[in-house]
């Protein structure tokens, strides 16, 4: 696939990384904009034969729009949820033709703020909202002064329902929520189910304050402004503050906030609402869009030189450059459980003093099976770090790999049998690393013997 010469394209390329892209015609006009995980990808698939087609109507819509583009402009973001963010805050600013063209209005999803003493962020959808007098392209102020009784904010329109409730997922992990009420007299102190998975703040038990709640909420809206950066900035100003009055656990829970903004995973997010038409394989952009996976194995002989792989994989190739050796420091005798537990934490803690040099992967890939992963998801809970694992372990007949990962996550599921085949080629690799690195030390140590 080939965009045409005449089109004009921001420094003549296209970037392989998420954000908004924008078509213009010839005299100057916005017609559309979308997101992307990678631009590249996404912009380019526009100009296949597959938005040629006469037996669709909205493919034939996709198609009359290219045939108008004469310009492509784009903003990278360092994540796609800040692409799913910035689409929604152009498409409601800059109307374009062809985004309020191929959606109805009514069908918009929209994402508001609850004006109450706990506010909560709310789906509706466009149709709700027009009962109320808020209208899909209204601005700020006048979203305001019609409903500012009711909502703190009104986000939106957003045009990918399934992207937006995947987003809320992850954020909520950040600035957790509530959905419950205070205790009162009548029903007293009630924790509620998102309490124990640390969803909920704590308002049904008390024990966070109107303040302290509404800070949490206005870090979440910020983000939704598409203000990441200063969000961050005021986290690590209140974590400095609970520092100097000794509230230092409180200033853990500040810290981790600021870690988990500054490496948001967000493969979740790539459902079928990013591809153009709504019938196309919702793993088709995913099986080429996988961006970082790292794969670790532990390799020792009887417990003695004992080391820990890191290989990294980009967009489905190895990345030699990015690999990393461990010489397993605090775990004695063949060991191989606490090593990998070793490995992990110093891995973490490497992200959190060089978020740009270590950052997280969007797969972890482990050799091994149910002790293996549940050791380094306990590593995980510990650092609140969520990133998903694979492990890979010999079947009963050591001839076919079984996989271990939560089965509950029915995408996970997706992208496991989707990738099976990279994380074994990450997991081989590993191995082989790992294996290398040990053999370099054994032999350092026999020619000390000698």
């Amino acid at each position: 696939m080939a965009i045409p010469s005449p089109i004009q394209i921001k420094n003549n390329q296209l970037p392989d990384n998420p954000g908004v892209y924008l078509y213009y015609n010839a005299a100057g006009d916005l017609l559309y904009v979308g997101k992307a995980m990678s631009l590249k990808k996404r912009v380019t698939s526009y100009f296949s034969k597959k938005y040629q087609r006469d037996d669709d109507p909205y493919a034939r819509r996709i198609g009359t729009m290219v045939q108008e583009i004469a310009k492509i402009d784009y903003v990278e973001t360092p994540t796609v949820i800040e692409a799913l963010v910035l689409e929604a805050n152009y498409v409601r600013t800059k109307k374009p033709y062809y985004n309020v063209l191929l959606q109805d209005d009514r069908s918009f999803l929209f994402l508001v703020f609850t004006n109450e003493d706990y506010p909560k962020p709310v789906l509706k959808r466009g149709l709700e909202l027009a009962r109320e007098g808020i209208l899909p392209f209204m601005s700020v102020e006048e979203v305001k002064k019609i409903a500012g009784h009711k909502y703190l904010a009104v986000y939106g329109p957003f045009t990918s329902p399934g992207a937006l409730r995947k987003a809320l997922e992850l954020l909520r992990k950040i600035f957790p929520w509530s959905e419950c009420n205070p205790p009162d007299e009548r029903h007293g102190v009630r924790p509620c189910f998102y309490v124990h998975i640390k969803l909920c703040p704590g308002v049904c038990t008390g024990s966070i304050s109107k303040a302290e709640y509404r800070k949490s909420i206005n870090g979440l809206m910020r983000f939704f402004d598409g203000k990441k950066l200063t969000v961050i900035k005021q986290l690590e100003k209140q974590m400095k503050a609970a520092a100097a009055k000794l509230a230092f656990e409180h200033a853990g829970v500040l810290k981790r906030r600021v870690f988990a903004l500054q490496h948001i995973r967000d493969i979740a997010v790539l459902t079928r609402d990013f591809s153009p038409l709504p019938y196309e394989n919702p793993d088709k952009e995913f099986v080429n869009a996988l961006g970082r996976v790292e794969a670790y194995d532990i390799s020792n002989t009887s417990g003695t030189n004992s080391v820990g792989s890191m290989v990294v994989f980009e967009s489905g190739r190895p990345a030699p450059s990015k690999y990393r050796k461990f010489r397993i420091k605090t775990v004695e005798g063949p060991n191989d459980v606490a090593s990998l537990q070793e490995v992990l934490s110093r891995r973490i803690k490497r992200a959190e003093t060089f978020p740009n040099t270590w950052p997280l992967p969007d797969v972890m890939v482990i050799d091994g099976g149910k002790p293996q992963v549940n050791a380094v998801q306990a590593i995980l809970d510990q650092e609140q770090v969520r990133v998903p694992i694979v492990g890979l372990a010999k079947g009963a007949d050591r001839k076919k790999d079984e996989l271990i990962y939560d089965h509950d996550d029915t995408f996970l599921a997706r992208v496991v049998q989707a990738q099976k085949p990279l994380f074994q080629r990450a997991r081989d690799e590993a191995h082989r690393f790992a294996q290398s690195y040990h053999k370099q030390l054994r032999g350092k140590a026999m020619k000390r013997k000698k």
